[in-house]
C-alpha cells in the first residue's frame, strides 16, 4: 500500500490587524463578519496570531466608540483582554525607527508603516490586512487580505501564501 505524500504544515505566525477583529464584531457587513468570524476561529485553534499594543487600543476605540451601534465598554474591554492570549507586542523607539523607514520606503501611511513593523518584529510571515496590497511583502512578511478569497479556508489561503 502506498503511502500518501505528507501534507505541509501551514502553521505560519500570523500578524492580525485591526479591521479584521473589528468586523467581526461588526453586523453591518454579515459576510465580512462571517469572514472574519471565521478566521478568528481558525487563529485561536492554531495558536498562530498575534499582534500589537496599537492594534488594540485600535479595537477598544472602534468597538466602544465608532461602530453603530457602539459596544458597551465592558464588553469590548473583555475582547481585548482575551487578545492578550496573542502576544501583543508593544511599540518602542526601535519599532518607531523600523516604521519610519517603512513609510519612507513604501509610502505607507504612517500607521501602516507600524503595523508592519509590529508584524516584522513580532517575526510574523504574514499580516492579515485588508488596508495593504494582497499578496504584497515587506521582506518576508506578506499581506494576505483575508476577505479576498472567500471560498477558500484560512488554512489554505496561508497554505497558498506561503508556497
Amino acid at each position: 500500500m502506498r503511502t500518501p505524500p505528507a501534507i505541509r504544515s501551514t502553521t505560519v505566525t500570523v500578524f492580525v490587524d485591526t479591521n479584521v477583529l473589528v468586523y467581526r464584531h461588526d453586523s453591518s457587513d454579515p459576510a465580512k463578519q462571517a469572514r472574519a468570524d471565521e478566521w478568528y476561529a481558525y487563529l485561536w485553534r492554531s495558536r498562530t496570531a498575534r499582534l500589537s499594543v496599537q492594534v488594540l487600543q485600535e479595537l477598544y476605540a472602534t468597538l466602544s466608540r465608532k461602530l453603530k451601534p457602539g459596544m458597551e465598554a465592558d464588553k469590548a474591554r473583555r475582547i481585548v483582554r482575551a487578545l492578550g492570549a496573542w502576544e501583543p507586542v508593544g511599540i518602542d523607539l526601535a519599532m518607531i525607527e523600523k516604521a519610519w523607514i517603512l513609510e519612507q520606503r513604501n509610502s505607507l501611511s504612517w500607521w501602516d508603516a507600524l503595523i508592519v513593523a509590529a508584524a516584522q518584529t513580532s517575526e510574523c510571515e504574514i499580516l492579515l490586512t485588508e488596508d495593504l496590497q494582497d499578496g504584497q511583502t515587506f521582506g518576508g512578511l506578506r499581506v494576505v487580505n483575508p476577505f479576498a478569497s472567500a471560498s477558500l479556508t484560512p488554512e489554505e489561503v496561508l497554505r497558498a501564501a506561503t508556497e
